[in-house]
């Protein structure tokens, strides 16, 4: 069967006999494999199509188990942002999230439109790039159905009183109420108790409904940023699975 499709080149692996896979996110089908025999290095249209941080469009053939690239061709190209090493850090952890958080052939067309816009915004940026990378992160979780609970107690349900809360639970995947923070810290894990002094209800409802546009150049304060990406980290690493990426974000 022979299909197209837009889509963000998410990785690029080469394999035996001069075969190569991509991981491309597609707005039609979600993430998929495809393989070809092209690589990134070649001249002709199709061959710039299979880069990392290319947005194309691609026509595939489907097997019975691959997707296969019959040709490509190049929207736009993000590959000018491997030329500032904090940004080419920023988007590879970004790209390398995304891979994970996606199930195959699973489409997510807010999140691809979201990836495309976080691209576009974080090539004209010139610092601040934790602020854009904590929104994708939001955003992602929100649109793949794992957002941390914001309105209740993650612990025993009761719902959220006082405007600001000073206290999220990892483990229990949200805010908590001060009285399942006084038994979480004196009976749990205390690294998976965050103490909050800063307003993330409002910072992580804000980021979730803002498009990209909004974020070109807002910044979080420093603090607030280290330690809301700490949070969302040890938050992806506990429920999702999601560590020690190789590409591993340090906030700038």
């Amino acid at each position: 069967m022979i299909t197209d499709t837009e889509g963000i080149v998410l990785k690029q692996v080469k394999t035996v006999n001069g075969r190569t896979m991509l991981v491309i996110f597609s707005r039609k089908f979600g993430r998929i494999s495809v393989g070809t025999n092209l690589t990134g290095t070649g001249k002709n249209k199709s061959a710039l199509a299979t880069r990392p941080f290319t947005y194309g469009e691609y026509e595939l053939f489907k097997g019975r188990d691959v997707y296969n690239l019959n040709s490509g061709r190049v929207i736009k190209s993000y590959f000018d942002i491997g030329e500032d090493l904090d940004k080419f850090m920023a988007a590879s952890y970004v790209m390398e999230l995304t891979d994970h958080l996606l199930m195959e052939e699973d489409p997510q067309p807010k999140l691809f439109v979201d990836l495309t816009e976080f691209l576009e915004t974080i090539e004209k940026r010139t610092k601040s790039l934790d602020t854009l990378v904590i929104a994708y992160i939001i955003k992602a979780l929100d649109s793949t159905g794992t957002m941390p609970e914001l309105d209740y107690c993650a612990a025993c349900g009761r719902e959220r009183k006082a405007p600001k809360v000073k206290w999220f639970s990892v483990e229990e995947g949200g805010i908590i109420c001060p009285d399942c923070a006084k038994d979480a810290t004196e009976t749990g894990d205390k690294s998976l108790i965050y103490s909050v002094d800063f307003d993330i209800i409002n910072i992580l409802g804000y980021f979730r409904k803002m498009p990209f546009d909004r974020f070109s150049k807002l910044a979080l304060d420093e603090k607030v940023s280290s330690k809301l990406m700490d949070i969302l980290k040890s938050y992806m690493a506990y429920h999702l699975d999601i560590s020690n990426l190789k590409s591993e974000f340090v906030t700038i």
